[in-house]
């Protein structure tokens, strides 16, 4: 009762299993929703910042949701009438409607292949560009650029300079690196591995969509303190609230 929010995790959330895993984890329960809860106030803060505060959202999704671990509390934020879900794993997509009560919808491998119910106010990538191959990563920023709304956001975190400091990993010429590894166990690790680009790399992604953003931002190291954060506006009514 104390953390406000449903607290069961489906047996199969692979980010559960990996806090459980960790070594440095010594509450996995108390870290996984301390994780969720930080991800909600730091999507807070970014969209603040942007003027386009999380609370006016008329229309959200969470894309690449997984189980839930950051709904449960976008739900808590909004309601679960204003908020969608949709991932790759139908198990993910059936636990975040049967459980948190949010309508959901599953995605699809190629990104070619994802059928919109509709265009939300705002969507959220967490976590997916950092996990991409290169033959992907431009084709799923231009589809999710087109389930946004007039005027609405695309907000998406990328392993940009700081992570792959930390990794030591070394870009190449253009700004990328991918290894076919990562903690999922339900995706094909050479279309879902851990990828690092550099704020160069998705600036070009950027600047090759047609229609180009009205305005488009980026904050290094904002989620987790090593992802970078984008926000891209899609053109339309420039005072429409998200």
């Amino acid at each position: 009762e104390w953390i406000g929010v449903n607290c069961e995790v489906s047996p199969q959330d692979d980010i559960f299993r990996f806090f459980a895993g960790h070594p440095t984890s010594v509450n996995p329960l108390r870290d996984y929703f301390a994780d969720g809860w930080r991800t909600l106030s730091e999507l807070m803060l970014l969209l603040e910042s942007v003027q386009r505060p999380l609370l006016g959202a008329g229309s959200f999704l969470e894309f690449a949701s997984g189980h839930g671990r950051f709904t449960r509390h976008l739900v808590k934020a909004l309601g679960a009438e204003r908020v969608t879900v949709s991932d790759v794993v139908p198990d993910a997509v059936a636990f975040a409607r049967d459980t948190l009560g949010v309508p959901g919808f599953l995605s699809a491998a190629r990104p070619e292949d994802v059928a919109w119910p509709r265009r939300y106010g705002v969507v959220f990538v967490l976590s997916l560009f950092s996990h991409l191959p290169r033959s992907s990563w431009g084709r799923w920023l231009a589809r999710l650029v087109d389930a946004v709304e007039p005027g609405g956001l695309l907000v998406f975190t990328t392993h940009g300079t700081e992570a792959a400091r930390r990794a030591r990993v070394t870009l190449d010429a253009e700004g990328y690196f991918f290894a076919p590894s990562s903690e999922s166990t339900a995706i094909d690790a050479q279309e879902y591995g851990t990828a690092f680009t550099s704020p160069g790399f998705v600036q070009t992604q950027i600047e090759a969509l047609v229609p180009a953003p009205a305005r488009w931002s980026v904050e290094p190291a904002w989620f987790w303190a090593h992802q970078d954060a984008f926000v891209l506006q899609r053109p339309g009514a420039e005072g429409a609230a998200a």
